[in-house]
């Protein structure tokens, strides 16, 4: 029963820190790159459909993204789609080929999207201890209906914390390279 609380919490842990992945790499950090249009849908034949399903996404170098939509029709739909985006930018189509110049980041935007990082990051924590204090009462729970002895209990409560500081850890260095990586000129 224990084990099961604690492989829960760290599935959970595991989770929380994939997530902060996946926020922190929608944050743009002056370099282009393709998962910087993920979130972009394109109206194709009357349904919403995500960007990369209906074309090439290349970064052709560091400050310019390359679209290449597999049916011509698509151009127009897809360069609206980018501009409509809430990410700023400005496509520049030649013919079939779209491409996608990212301006410079200035300082004042770059301490920003810091806080953002150190934001999301303290919500990946929060998210973790959460996870914690459930494991830790389910133990108590355990205890209260004598299913498990109470020295059980403290042993099991150190492992989750254990894991809860690894995960923490975890959490903190993926802050700090992306704040390394945001603060790059």
């Amino acid at each position: 029963m224990i084990d099961e609380i604690k492989q829960d919490a760290k599935a959970r842990m595991g989770k929380s820190v994939e997530s902060l992945k996946g926020e922190l790499s929608k944050l743009r950090a002056g370099r282009a790159h393709p998962s910087l249009l993920d979130q972009i849908s394109v109206d194709y034949y009357g349904s919403r459909t995500p960007l990369s399903q209906v074309a090439n996404i290349n970064a052709s170098d560091a400050r310019t993204l390359t679209v290449v939509p597999w049916e011509k029709t698509m151009v127009q739909p897809i360069e609206k789609a980018i501009m409509e985006s809430d990410l700023g930018l400005n496509p520049a189509t030649a013919g079939t080929i779209i491409r996608i110049p990212l301006p410079a980041l200035t300082e004042e935007r770059r301490r920003d999207l810091v806080k953002v990082v150190r934001h999301e990051g303290e919500a990946a924590k929060v998210a973790i201890r959460n996870i914690r204090r459930d494991a830790n009462s389910d133990f108590k729970e355990l205890v209260k209906e004598k299913e498990v002895s109470e020295d059980e209990e403290h042993r099991a409560t150190e492992d989750v914390q254990k894991l809860t500081d690894r995960y923490v850890a975890d959490v903190d260095q993926l802050i700090q390279e992306k704040e390394t990586d945001l603060m790059e000129i």
